[in-house]
């Protein structure tokens, strides 16, 4: 990351193709490209915790997921794909995908329909003999600019009970009725290709039944598989991102004079980096002993739920001190916090809204009590 990463943000900013490849072929040669999936699937991993503590490095930069090869939503789609997939389904895809060949896409969030509440699914993908013909419009497809394909949600059987309605099934970008309409612009910016978030139509998509991913009706359980881990990554990645503008914070604080002293000896500017490293602390410990249970086979839905409101929160008041400290500098391309303030904004709604995750932790405590019990902290 040091000798490699940060000396290259500015390039990596401006999609040097040149720059990614050979960035791209140091990982390889270091063994550590792809580290989200194990060697059996094309990657380097070493289990969960292994990678999980790996992010916390990584997520230092917004760019070194894609010099690693472990991009969302690539990264995810890999994931299932091995999860789930057939052995024809990992030879066409998922290899070179892992190989960075291609990428992919995740499409299932729509625009007329919450996205906090996936049971309200429109996109349909109707049986007709030996295909699924799809149809619907969705938003927000992450990384469809110029990918090979992509994993639709779709209805596949309207009367199902909510969390068997749906399926998810590849969908090669070249298919006929495709059409990604637009990269949607995110707080003013549209991205390139890996980081762009597009709406998409599909009008009558065909696409062969053996393009499901698991059975039909599978496509809850399969979210929840990629989602659960996924946000123990994307916090693991958050806490680098809060340990780097922490380092910033206070390395500016003891260098930056104001009014005869220096920032580091204001007692506001004191109690921020008090408070900062405090709540860093304790979100690292709260997203440790999350992956610790996943890592034994434990759902952990509510320490999942809390880590995911909890360190969002913390994410932005880490970055958002450290721009004040930086005053109008913070606010420029000078250093990495302005691009992650706007990031760290978005983390407060992608893979379940804030408010979600709340009310999953006190129905879930709430419960515990209703049966006679109580809720331990263990």
């Amino acid at each position: 990351m040091e000798e490699h990463v940060y000396p290259n943000e500015r390039g990596l900013q401006a999609d040097d193709l040149e720059l990614i490849r050979s960035l791209q072929a140091k990982t390889k040669e270091e063994g550590l490209w792809a580290p989200h999936v194990p060697p059996e699937a094309g990657g380097t991993g070493r289990g969960f915790l292994a990678y999980a503590f790996l992010n916390e490095e990584i997520g230092r930069s917004s760019y070194a997921q894609l010099v690693f090869g472990c991009q969302a939503p690539d990264a995810g789609n890999a994931e299932i794909l091995h999860m789930f997939g057939t052995e024809e389904q990992k030879e066409r895809w998922l290899a070179p995908l892992v190989a960075g060949e291609i990428r992919s896409f995740f499409s299932m969030t729509e625009p007329e329909v919450p996205g906090s509440d996936p049971t309200t699914l429109r996109t349909l993908a109707v049986r007709d003999g030996d295909d699924w013909v799809v149809d619907g419009h969705k938003w927000f497809s992450s990384g469809a600019d110029g990918a090979a394909f992509g994993i639709v949600m779709a209805v596949t059987d309207p009367d199902a009970e909510p969390h068997r309605r749906a399926s998810q099934i590849i969908v090669p970008a070249d298919t006929p009725g495709v059409d990604v309409v637009r990269s949607i612009p995110v707080l003013g910016h549209a991205g390139r290709g890996w980081s762009t978030h597009c709406e998409v139509w599909y009008r009558g998509v065909r696409v062969p039944v053996e393009n499901t991913l698991g059975s039909p009706g599978d496509g809850f359980r399969i979210a929840q598989k990629r989602l659960g881990p996924g946000r123990i990554h994307h916090v693991m990645r958050w806490l680098g991102q809060m340990q780097r503008a922490f380092e910033l914070l206070c390395r500016y604080a003891l260098e930056r004079e104001a009014f005869g002293s220096r920032l580091a000896d204001k007692q506001t500017v004191q109690n921020w980096i008090a408070d900062s490293a405090a709540e860093i602390h304790a979100c690292r410990l709260m997203t440790l002993d999350a992956a610790q249970k996943i890592d034994e086979g434990e759902e952990a839905r509510v320490e999942v739920s809390v880590i995911k409101f909890y360190a969002a929160r913390v994410l932005h008041d880490v970055i958002d001190r450290a721009i004040q400290v930086h005053g109008a500098r913070g606010l420029t391309d000078e250093t990495p916090l302005a691009e992650m303030y706007a990031n760290a904004r978005a983390a407060r709604i992608y893979d379940g809204p804030d408010e979600v995750h709340r009310m999953v932790v006190s129905r879930r405590i709430l419960k515990e009590f209703e049966r006679g019990g109580t809720w331990r902290f263990s």
